[in-house]
């Protein structure tokens, strides 16, 4: 007799081996038709598999959030068979899910979306046809012998330790897979092919580049069509053509990867780090500056030589080996090491706004998220271990202001020790504890992610949200007990004895030009008042006006207010319009009657116009946005 509790503690009896199936058609045959999967003890299966001893389950259907990847990687093995059945010769890689949706690298002939009809219908003829997907467990030779013709296939299995490998078959096709698998391609109700790129096999140039189709898949249509119209939403955003088209920053093939950023650019990027040391100074924090080129044993004292060389620019000079720093840390210990401390100076918060370059491969710049250039907000807080919680929280709390002024709201992530890391068990220990024990003070629910550490510490991840509910990691915070002891670094206790500093490695903005682009798109360009270029535009009627508006234009400017002035010969109504499309959040027009009163008709971003404002009213609208530092323009009045 097997016995299977469920969720609500009911216990199901059988007298023979159940599947998890036969669990699901025991509550009820509607019930059955809804599932996919079954989680047994803990483990997430197939519904075909047999249950062989008294367990714990858990029945998955639609609704459940585990489901969507199990519905992703089946329609991923449906499009793998479509594409086999149009492409005979095409060999295939892998196809794994991703963050809404799902790939598949594959060798074949190069396609573009004009193909994608062709591979959807015939997906779609596999999904009518309702094919059982049935899985298999073969001998590890039984499956090289299987894909004879399939060598992407075959070193993928020959890398495998395991004796049986996993196989899922449906219709004519097989393929090598871990699972679970929806009971039939039936299940997949909405799906589409997204776009093509080219991908190396197994990331490396030096192999054959493969086409990756990446596709997406939802439990309903409705579900489909929103995802699709977010993606267009999307789109509009791209920081890329708003950058552009504003004129903030742009790209050159004389220096890939590293952008140029102009004069209205600057004007935000100031803005940005303005804030960025307002904000740090307030809360006790010293800025440094150290150089960008260091020699070669300063990166072999902190271990970057050894543990990321491959990602550095190196260069020789007076025949000695030099790197352009990749990050600001070892810097920020020799400037700590330069003299004593005490334990009356700790904590002692030291920020740098570094300059870095990594080494990315070409195919994987993505405008202002993915640069080989770039600034990182570091700071590195020297302090003793009973001062651990207490800074961590500080930084929690930094940065819980810094985002909330953009509007952004943000979850968090511990990651624990890496397989290649520096330090002792010890140190990883007291590290990850110090973490885990300020998370727990601070309240809000963390999720870990084990494995996933720096190479030289345990880390906080904090990961933004924006105006599309999309999140970006941006934020770490990174305790290390490691460089602080390969650079000899120390303090001297109230009993005037050296002591080791505990470190914490810690971003905000993270990369700056990034966090850049993430606020252009979380915006959509229509920024605060406070952080945007331009702020105002002055726009005469006619040519007879310009003077008087010049004067008007002036006076504002002395103000601070960062406006421009508009007295081309186009018609309002053009130069309007492309104030509009420029985003500027005031438009300020000057005809006869606002000369003769000396008043102002202001328009807003909304189409909202209000005649009869005074100059120093406007003044003071401005200022008090830069001031508030507030999100929303308020409503004007005379």
């Amino acid at each position: 007799m097997i016995h299977i509790s469920l969720l609500n503690n009911t216990i199901k009896q059988f007298e023979s081996i159940p599947t998890g199936m036969d669990v699901a058609k025991s509550i009820s045959e509607e019930f059955a038709k809804r599932c996919v999967a079954i989680v047994v003890d803990g483990e997430m299966r197939d519904l075909t598999q047999n249950i062989t001893q008294d367990a714990q389950v858990r029945l998955l259907t639609e609704n459940d959030p585990e489901a969507i990847e199990i519905l992703r990687h089946s329609t991923a093995h449906v499009m793998a068979q479509a594409i086999c059945r149009i492409y005979p010769n095409a060999k295939l890689a892998i196809g794994p899910v991703i963050e809404n949706g799902f790939y598949y690298d594959i060798d074949m002939p190069p396609v573009s979306e004009d193909d994608f009809t062709k591979i959807e219908t015939e997906m779609n003829k596999i999904i009518q046809a309702k094919l059982p997907i049935q899985r298999q467990d073969i001998s590890k030779q039984n499956a090289m012998d299987m894909f004879v013709h399939e060598p992407y296939k075959r070193e993928l299995i020959q890398d495998l330790d395991e004796g049986t490998i996993r196989m899922y078959q449906q219709g004519e096709f097989t393929d090598l897979c871990r699972g679970p698998h929806l009971p039939h391609t039936g299940f997949i109700k909405a799906f589409k092919l997204m776009k093509v790129s080219g991908a190396y096999w197994r990331a490396d140039a030096s192999k054959a580049q493969l086409q990756r189709i990446y596709g997406t898949a939802f439990f309903s249509k409705k579900e489909l069509t929103a995802h699709l119209n977010f993606i267009e939403e999307a789109k509009k955003r791209d920081h890329r053509k708003i950058g552009s088209a504003l004129e903030l920053f742009s790209f050159h093939d004389e220096a890939p990867g590293m952008p140029f950023f102009h004069p209205k650019g600057m004007v935000m990027w100031n803005l940005l780090l303005d804030y960025w040391r307002k904000e740090h100074q307030a809360a006790g924090y010293v800025e440094i500056k150290t150089p960008v080129i260091l020699n070669r044993l300063l990166w072999e004292k902190s271990g970057h030589w050894f543990n990321y060389k491959e990602n550095m620019y190196t260069t020789s000079i007076d025949e000695m080996d030099y790197a352009i720093k990749p990050m600001n840390c070892p810097g920020g210990m020799l400037v700590y090491g330069l003299k004593s401390h005490s334990y009356k100076e700790l904590p002692l918060r030291m920020a740098e706004i570094g300059l870095v370059h990594r080494h990315e491969l070409s195919g994987v710049l993505s405008g202002l998220f993915r640069v080989r250039a770039f600034h990182q907000d570091d700071a590195h807080i020297f302090m003793t271990p009973d001062q651990i919680e207490a800074e961590i929280l500080g930084v929690l709390k930094l940065m819980e202001r810094i985002y909330h002024t953009f509007g952004l709201t943000f979850h968090v992530e511990l990651s624990t020790r890496p397989k290649k890391s520096i330090g002792t068990d010890a140190q990883w220990e007291q590290a990850t504890n110090g973490l885990k024990s300020a998370l727990q003070i601070y309240g809000q629910e963390f999720k870990i992610n084990e494995g996933d550490g720096a190479f030289y510490g345990p880390k906080i991840d904090i990961h933004i949200k924006d105006a599309l509910g999309r999140t970006w990691q941006c934020g770490t915070i990174q305790l290390d007990m490691s460089l602080p002891e390969r650079f000899d670094l120390t303090y001297v206790g109230n009993e005037n004895d050296k002591h080791r500093p505990i470190m914490i490695h810690r971003v905000i903005y993270g990369s700056i030009e990034r966090f850049f682009g993430i606020l252009i798109e979380h915006f959509a360009g229509k920024f605060p008042c406070w952080l945007t270029p331009v702020q105002a535009v002055c726009l005469p009627l006619n040519d007879s006006l310009a003077p008087y508006c010049e004067h008007v234009y002036q006076r504002l400017l002395s103000h601070g207010i960062r406006i421009e002035l508009d007295s081309r010969s186009e018609t309002l109504q053009k130069r309007i319009r492309e104030a509009q499309l420029n985003k500027i959040p005031l438009i300020i027009t000057i005809g006869e009657k606002e000369k003769t009163s000396g008043k102002l008709s202001v328009r807003t971003l909304d189409g909202q116009v209000t005649y009869g404002i005074d100059e120093q009213t406007v003044v003071n609208y401005v200022k008090n946005h830069i001031e508030s530092k507030r999100m929303d323009m308020e409503k004007f009045t005379s």
